[in-house]
């Protein structure tokens, strides 16, 4: 009898056994064929039932119904976040719906960095190479006419940042720098527009951080004297005196601030050497005097 009892009882905990890894292996466990380091988009609004057929479609869930039950569990159906989700690895069921219902993406934040002077078609090709959502087209034909007003610096952006996104950062960015030296620019008795198309010039022409303010003072004194500027940076201005008519890249802050804040010098011509260091004169003929000895 004891035995007859013993059996009934390990036959009851064998069939809960069997339906729980059953249960886990159909319901829960991820699928064989997990898409691993993929992007799964759950737009604003979207209704749980849409969400777990797509997750399902695309190999994240094995089932939809289990995804409905626990994240109605986790937060309700009306509580899933919106965004891009990141998946690097095969997960349950209830860890996608937790996820989903509580918004951890997993994305990680890559680095770029945007070098000073950096021209419009080479960030789209930086930005192109790092971001999948990035429209190389579509950020050269909205950046061009703001070129110069982008500011070059380290950014964190998402895998799935869209070229729109990215140039909202970059030009806001320039606004929060920008913006506290307005006062500055105006007492400068130049526009905005001059000061960066200047900088632009001033970031292409100087060999690092120590000859900006100089430079910049040369070449507003040049356009003063309405002497050409013949920067090797912009052939136009061998052709015709003054600025360019835009920024010919985007400046980094110091090289706006030497814009504003030219040195005062009795310098009108400056080169650099093999070794990038600069050298002025003050009259042509010293200049050329410069140029048998340094090039």
């Amino acid at each position: 009898m004891r035995n007859i009892q013993l059996i009934k009882y390990l036959s009851f905990f064998v069939s809960i056994a069997a339906v729980f890894i059953l249960s886990y292996h159909f319901l829960i466990s991820p699928p064989k064929n997990f898409p691993i380091n993929s992007i799964i988009p759950i737009e604003d609004g979207s209704f749980l039932y849409d969400i777990s057929k797509n997750l399902k479609d695309e190999g994240i869930i094995r089932s939809e119904f289990a995804l409905q039950f626990f994240a109605v569990l986790f937060g309700g159906d009306r509580h899933i976040v919106a965004g891009d989700y990141f998946f690097d690895s095969p997960i349950s069921v209830w860890n996608v719906a937790y996820r989903i219902s509580l918004g951890r993406h997993h994305q990680q934040a890559l680095k770029v960095t945007i070098p000073e002077g950096t021209g419009v078609k080479r960030m789209a090709d930086l930005l192109s190479e790092t971001l999948i959502n990035f429209d190389k087209v579509d950020f050269l034909a909205k950046a061009k006419p703001q070129e110069g007003y982008l500011f070059p610096d380290t950014y964190f952006f998402y895998l799935t940042t869209t070229d729109d996104e990215v140039l909202k950062a970059l030009r806001g960015n320039f606004d929060v720098h920008v913006e506290p030296l307005k006062p500055e620019i105006e007492k400068s008795g130049h526009t905005l527009s001059e000061i960066i198309i200047m900088a632009s010039l001033v970031e292409e022409e100087s060999g690092g951080p120590d000859d900006k303010a100089q430079i910049s003072g040369i070449l507003w004194k040049r356009i003063e004297k309405g002497i050409r500027l013949q920067v090797d940076a912009w052939p136009e201005t061998y052709d015709k005196a003054g600025l360019p008519e835009a920024p010919i890249s985007n400046p980094g802050l110091e090289a706006i601030k030497a814009s504003i804040h030219p040195a005062e010098t009795a310098y009108l011509f400056y080169l650099h050497d093999k070794n990038g260091k600069i050298h002025y004169a003050k009259t042509f003929e010293e200049h050329k005097l410069n140029i048998v000895k340094y090039l």
